[in-house]
């Protein structure tokens, strides 16, 4: 009978030896270089955004302090000094620009001018409910276009391909404030179905129908043009040909393909319904970043601006690479370098 150390030393012995040690000197996979890439370009980008937004008070004509109390009669020269060295403008711009980066990198967007309210917490109160509305909006336009456009691809030439595209091209034409005008009348003052206006969630139905909508169908005519080039590939024909079901063949092979366009297109449509909803949120007095951007800009309140600016850019940015990372997992073909 063999002893504990004939069975068990040799199989360690050997699994150490034939194991391989880590290298700490090799390269990061190309996953993670492509994201370390994206990442820079991202942070690059939103150094750029911070030049623009230093130099946006600059380029209004006319003293911006002035500007923003025109409409105050009781304000006085001391009192406009006063408020120009808070703001630092009495200082040239390369001193201002390193202030205002050092502010941002504390997490500080400085106050608003009006109620002297912190920016970014303010912009942090408002942030998730513009989001929520382009995210439900998003959804709709998911829905409603690649449903539409993948329907009229394969009914290609049918009196169905006829009805949505038309319906497409009449959805592009219309603007989304009067759509959104449309919607209150029809469902809030005719049928009253939904409030006309608020922050809840009942009210967030007809500004996400409006946004949504609006943008359904440019993502109809994408999906039909990318699932006809898809449909009458040589692979689809060989997928029928071996028998396989039509179900399989569209969700497998013809959908699946057909969606790295559908994506890009939907990331970029996700970025316009952030800029959107400053017109949607206006006209149902949606408390979102976009209300307040207009809101600041008529008060002439400069900080609350640049920091709407600041964090449009971040979001856009961080879109940006999550598209990327959907790619792959849509399509296994693509690499990175």
């Amino acid at each position: 009978m063999p002893t504990p150390q004939e069975t068990l030393s040799p199989l360690p012995v050997r699994a150490i030896r034939e194991s391989p040690l880590p290298n700490p000197h090799s390269p990061p996979p190309p996953m993670t270089r492509y994201l370390i890439k994206r990442i820079l370009a991202g942070l690059f980008t939103i150094w750029i955004t911070t030049i623009a937004v230093t130099l946006l008070i600059h380029l209004v004509p006319g003293d911006p302090v002035q500007i923003m109390y025109a409409q105050s009669q009781s304000t006085t020269p001391e009192q406009l000094e006063q408020i120009r060295r808070n703001l630092g403008l009495d200082r040239p711009i390369y001193e201002q620009y390193f202030l205002y980066m050092s502010r941002i990198l504390r997490g500080d967007f400085g106050t608003t001018i009006r109620g002297s309210q912190p920016v970014f917490d303010l912009l942090m109160v408002r942030l998730p409910n513009t989001l929520l509305l382009a995210l439900s909006s998003l959804l709709i336009t998911m829905v409603v276009g690649v449903t539409a456009g993948f329907f009229a691809a394969y009914k290609r030439g049918t009196w169905l391909d006829t009805l949505l595209m038309t319906g497409s091209i009449i959805g592009i034409s219309i603007p989304s404030f009067w759509l959104g005008l449309m919607l209150i009348y029809v469902f809030s003052i005719r049928l009253g179905w939904f409030p006309v206006s608020g922050t809840n969630l009942p009210n967030l139905v007809l500004p996400a129908i409006t946004l949504g909508l609006a943008n359904a169908a440019s993502v109809a005519r994408l999906t039909r043009s990318s699932m006809i080039d898809v449909l009458s590939q040589d692979y689809m024909r060989t997928a029928r040909a071996k028998g396989l079901q039509e179900t399989i063949v569209l969700s497998r092979h013809a959908f699946r393909n057909g969606m790295i366009n559908v994506v890009n297109m939907l990331g970029l449509q996700f970025t316009y319904m952030m800029g959107g909803a400053i017109v949607v949120e206006n006209v149902f007095a949606w408390n979102g970043i976009g209300r307040l951007a207009i809101q600041s800009i008529f008060q002439r309140d400069y900080p609350t601006i640049q920091g709407f600016i600041l964090i449009f850019a971040t979001v856009v940015v961080l879109v940006s690479i999550f598209l990327d990372l959907i790619y792959v997992w849509i399509d296994p073909r693509i690499t990175y370098r």
